[in-house]
């Protein structure tokens, strides 16, 4: 078991905690604190039972306004994935350009015109 120390309200205090979870107790000790600061800074000196306490209210007041955040979005979510789809739209888009087909044909003109020369010569 790991054993950290935390600093709450100017306040340091060793806890214990398990391996590999260091981590997830200095950030809520850093929460914790966080509340505890404007109390200390405000009241001065506190008991430490009543400015763990407070400071614990205070963040499970907001803890309950985030999670009501939450069920509210949460809400929103499901009713946006519950709403029908939109009928697809029909767009018709030209693969061809269409100045190609007339470009193509005056080309295919052009052709024919230049074939009959050769046989004309060919043949005269």
């Amino acid at each position: 078991m790991a054993e950290l120390e935390i600093t709450i309200g100017g306040r340091s205090f060793m806890v214990a905690c398990q391996e590999g979870e260091e981590h997830f107790l200095r950030t809520a000790a850093a929460m914790l604190d966080t509340e505890a600061q404007p109390l200390v800074a405000q009241m001065g000196r506190l008991p430490e039972a009543r400015m763990l306490l407070m400071s614990g209210l205070m963040l499970a007041d907001r803890t309950a306004s985030v999670e009501d955040q939450l069920r509210v979005l949460q809400a929103r979510v499901e009713e946006l994935e519950n709403r029908p789809l939109p009928e697809p739209q029909k767009i018709q888009v030209s693969v061809i350009p269409p100045q190609i087909p007339e470009t193509m044909a005056e080309i295919a003109a052009r052709a024919e015109a230049l074939a009959r020369k050769i046989e004309d010569r060919i043949a005269g």
